[in-house]
């Protein structure tokens, strides 16, 4: 498998609302942004807006401190979050695209935070979502785990989650 192939993920039919602009600063402010390889949290050679280095990464092997240009980062995160994007399409399916554009934002925040595998298991959020229930969806997403370990973030969406209006 070459580098290529790693982020070919199938897109779901249609596209997004949401701007990517606006997506990119909301996940400066919750990820941060490093122009050089860093350990994140767990410590994984990571760089630029939370990109975990993989083995197809050219930074691959590269020491921490490495500094890496603002183009770079460009191009891993848009690559990053096409992923994101397209893992809350198949998450949501068949509902993601009738979203409101502030709700695919939000969604798209979560999910690259914490992943499809554990935001597949927000069982009532998604209930709330699949009804267009937003108040209810702000309510479960506070009514977890991850609304304890990231507070601040968490609140921040919940709280953009509960002001949409239909």
């Amino acid at each position: 498998m070459n580098a290529q192939n790693v982020y070919v993920i199938p897109a779901c039919v249609g596209k997004e609302k949401m701007n990517r602009e606006s997506v990119y600063k909301q996940l400066v402010i919750d990820e941060g942004v490093k122009y050089e390889i860093y350990k994140d949290h767990l410590g994984y050679p990571t760089l630029g807006i939370g990109h975990l280095i993989t083995e197809y990464d050219e930074e691959r092997g590269l020491p921490i401190g490495t500094p890496i240009s603002e183009k770079r980062v460009q191009s891993c995160f848009e690559k990053d979050l096409d992923i994101a994007i397209n893992e809350c399409k198949m998450l949501y399916d068949p509902y993601y695209e009738d979203f409101p554009e502030e709700v695919q934002e939000i969604l798209v925040n979560m999910i690259f935070n914490m992943g499809r595998p554990r935001l597949s298991q927000f069982k009532n959020f998604k209930g709330a979502l699949e009804r267009s229930n937003w108040k209810n969806a702000a309510f479960e997403g506070r009514n977890s785990k991850w609304y304890l370990q990231v507070t601040n973030r968490a609140e921040r969406l919940m709280t953009r989650m509960e002001n949409v209006s239909t």
